[in-house]
């Protein structure tokens, strides 16, 4: 296992309750797959206290909870759980951007919003009725995360949607590359983690490119806007190669789609003549600004161009992504699974997957025993081990 490995880390702790995983059904797969690594774990675990009675639930063939979330004709929904949770360590996970769900609206078919998950989430909250142990809640992509701060008289639903929840009772908030973290001074007095997958970026990169060369001649990182460069500054600093930024000039007298449209994108940053790139931000929503981006950049004679993305939502398609790696803009594109694939996307010639359950399961398990996470959400050991083992 390239993380710490199960028996590497210090779980000789009781658990603070017995395992439980809810995952709704936007996150199902993602859910059976995280169940499955730690299942596995367990089995083969020697935990010292195995025979006492503390420990009866430790290892189980499964820690899934069977929770639904029936719907009525008229659309309204409620949340049902069918197994005992109480004096639980509940883990519940929810993918907001889930858009492939749908029900039924009065004859009609409605697919699932973002605040249609959320809501889901709250009545399963609820259906727990506060006999759990702990209440953790996995949210990927963070609820209204790009809402996150206000100009003019704006709501802030993000920090509303984190009151609610830790209201409900929910202790632990774990994300993953949050537009902006700074969201958590909402609930400053609860667990809030935001995770960064660059570890598994940097193995997706191998596996996209085995030939790719990591050093400050050959890679560059580049932000494609200014809100993305403590990601980039970070990845760059870790593989110690150079990082370059880009800057969006828009247009404030004009609004389009709810934003202010892009006029030019400017770069700051020194030559990337013949080296590959690897453009990171958080997510791609339309994708026109990663693709104008890597426009810029061959314009400026770069090498292979790497897309790397924590969220694909491509709320447009993908054909103009297949239309830019015909023109040869760029050479792979990487996301993770923590939001929802299409059938399409996975069998494009130039998608790289990186999946993040092993990962989540690693918290999971460590998160039960009351265990230190710091190790796992700072990767720049697990980092320069890869890379020493593959530059030998």
């Amino acid at each position: 296992m390239e993380f710490q490995s199960a028996n590497e880390r210090n779980l000789e702790t009781i658990p603070v309750g017995e395992l439980g995983i809810i995952p709704l059904k936007s996150c199902e797969t993602l859910g059976q797959k995280i169940n499955a690594h730690i299942v596995q774990w367990r089995q083969e675990r020697e935990h010292e206290h195995l025979g006492s009675p503390l420990l009866q639930s430790y290892s189980k063939p499964s820690y899934l909870v069977n929770a639904s979330v029936p719907r009525f004709g008229s659309g309204e929904a409620k949340g049902i759980i069918n197994d005992s949770v109480r004096g639980a360590d509940l883990y519940i996970l929810v993918d907001v951007c889930n858009y492939s769900l749908t029900y039924s609206l009065c004859g009609h078919t409605n697919h699932m919003s973002p605040d249609d998950h959320f809501q889901d989430l709250k009545r399963i909250i609820a259906a727990v009725g506060g006999k759990a142990r702990r209440l953790n809640v996995i949210m990927p992509f963070l609820y209204e995360s790009r809402q996150h701060k206000r100009t003019g008289r704006e709501s802030l639903d993000c920090a509303l949607a984190l009151q609610e929840l830790v209201n409900m009772g929910v202790d632990n908030i774990i994300t993953f590359d949050a537009h902006d973290p700074r969201v958590q001074n909402a609930i400053p007095l609860h667990g809030f983690e935001t995770v960064q997958p660059v570890y598994q970026f940097i193995k997706g990169l191998f596996k996209a490119a085995p030939d790719i060369k990591i050093d400050a001649d050959h890679l560059m990182i580049i932000s494609p806007d200014e809100g993305a460069a403590s990601r980039a500054i970070y990845m760059a600093n870790i593989l110690g190669v150079d990082m370059g930024m880009f800057y969006k000039r828009r247009d404030y007298a004009h609004v389009v789609n709810g934003r202010n449209p892009i006029v030019a994108h400017e770069f700051l940053g020194s030559d990337v003549g013949g080296k590959d790139m690897v453009i990171l931000d958080d997510m791609i929503s339309s994708g026109d600004s990663m693709l104008d981006v890597a426009r810029e950049l061959k314009k400026r004679n770069a090498g292979r161009i790497f897309i790397c993305s924590t969220f694909g939502l491509f709320t447009n398609g993908l054909e103009k992504f297949d239309r830019a790696y015909e023109q040869g803009l760029f050479y792979a594109m990487l996301t993770t699974n923590l939001v929802y694939q299409t059938p399409e996307l996975l069998q494009k010639p130039y998608y790289t997957g990186c999946d993040m359950s092993k990962y989540i399961a690693l918290i999971i398990d460590t998160l039960n025993h009351d265990g230190s996470i710091s190790e796992l959400l700072n990767p720049t050991d697990r980092i320069n081990h890869f890379l020493s083992k593959h530059r030998n």
